[in-house]
C-alpha cells in the first residue's frame, strides 16, 4: 500500500498565494526541457504517459502539454490552491489529481516517465521513491528539474553580482528547519538506497529491500539570464516559501534590503531592468 504523506506546513503556507507563484516564478528554458525529456527517454515518443509529480500551478505541465508528442499527462498535486490554478488553465490531455508523493491515484506500471519540477526536495524520502517506482513501468525514468536563481543556489556557490549575493545572504538567515534544493540533502535518499557492504547486500536480498532507482544520478545544467525590474525581482524573491512565511514586519524589512541592494547595482538595460542570473538543474535516474 502507498505510504501516508502530509504536505509540509511550510509549503502549505509558503505557497498559499498560488496566483502570485504562477505569475512570478519563471518558466523552464526550452533547451533544458528538451535535454530532460531526452534523458528520461520520452522525447519524440508519441503519446507517452508522463506523471508530473507535485505539479503545482503547472509551470512545467504547460510545457509538456504543448509538446508535439501529445503526451498523456497526469498532474499530481497536494496543495489545493495550486491545483486550482492549474485546473483553470484547461490544458489538453492533462488530468489533474489531488495526491502526493506518497499517494498517487495512479495504477501500477502506468507511467513512461515521472517528472518532479521545482519540488523533489520537499519529499526526498524512501517512501516517495517507492511510490514513484510503483507507478512507473519497468525501465521508465524519473526526472527532476529546478530553476535555481543565483541567490538561491547552494551555499558554496558565489553569486554573479553583489546584489545577488546580498539576496543570497538574506536567504541564509531564514533557516526554518526544512532542507531546500540549495542544501543538496535531497540527493541522500538515492545514495542511501543500499549499503554496499556484503552483509547489508545479503540482508537486502532476503528482505527484498532492493533499491528503487539506479545510481549514479545523471546531472546537467543550463545557464540563463533574465532581465527584470526591481519590483519584479522582489516579487520573484518573495515567492520563496521561507520568505512568504516571514512575519509581515520582517518581510517588509527584507523588501527594503532587496531594493537597497538593487539601487546600488549599476548594470541595467535600456528599460532600466537588472540582470538576474541562474541555472536550470536537471537530474535523472531509471526505475530498477
Amino acid at each position: 500500500m502507498p505510504a501516508s504523506f502530509t504536505l509540509d506546513s511550510r509549503a502549505a503556507t509558503g505557497f498559499s498565494n498560488a496566483a502570485a507563484y504562477d505569475l512570478n516564478r519563471p518558466t523552464y528554458p526550452r533547451e533544458a526541457v528538451d535535454k530532460l525529456l531526452n534523458h528520461i527517454g520520452v522525447a519524440g515518443v508519441q503519446n507517452a504517459k508522463i506523471i508530473d509529480l507535485a505539479c503545482g500551478t503547472g509551470k512545467f505541465t504547460e510545457l509538456l502539454a504543448a509538446r508535439p508528442e501529445e503526451f498523456e499527462i497526469i498532474g499530481v498535486e497536494p496543495h489545493a490552491g495550486m491545483r486550482d490554478v492549474l485546473v483553470k488553465k484547461g490544458l489538453s490531455r492533462v488530468r489533474v489529481e489531488a495526491g502526493d508523493a506518497g499517494n498517487m491515484p495512479i495504477e501500477e506500471d502506468w507511467g513512461d516517465a515521472c517528472v518532479a519540477a521545482q519540488a523533489f526536495h520537499w519529499f526526498a524520502t524512501e517512501s516517495s521513491l517507492k511510490e514513484t517506482h510503483r507507478v512507473l513501468r519497468p525501465g521508465a525514468a524519473f526526472g527532476m528539474i529546478w530553476n535555481i536563481d543565483d541567490y538561491n543556489a547552494p551555499k558554496d556557490h558565489t553569486a554573479t553580482t553583489a546584489y545577488e549575493q546580498t539576496l543570497k545572504d538574506l536567504i541564509d538567515t531564514t533557516n526554518d528547519g526544512h532542507y531546500r534544493f540549495r542544501d543538496m540533502q535531497w540527493k541522500e535518499v538515492f545514495e542511501q538506497q543500499q549499503d554496499t557492504s556484503p552483509l547489508q547486500t545479503l540482508k537486502d536480498t532476503f528482505t527484498h529491500n532492493f533499491p528503487s532507482f539506479s545510481l549514479p544520478l545523471g546531472e546537467e545544467t543550463v545557464k540563463w539570464t533574465h532581465w527584470l525590474s526591481d519590483e519584479k525581482i522582489w516579487d520573484r524573491f518573495s515567492t520563496l516559501s521561507q520568505i512568504a512565511n516571514l512575519t509581515e514586519e520582517k518581510r517588509e524589512s527584507f523588501h527594503q534590503e532587496v531594493l537597497a541592494a538593487l539601487k546600488q547595482h549599476g548594470e541595467r538595460n535600456e528599460k532600466g531592468e537588472v540582470a538576474m542570473h541562474g541555472i536550470t538543474y536537471l537530474a535523472w535516474t531509471s526505475r530498477v
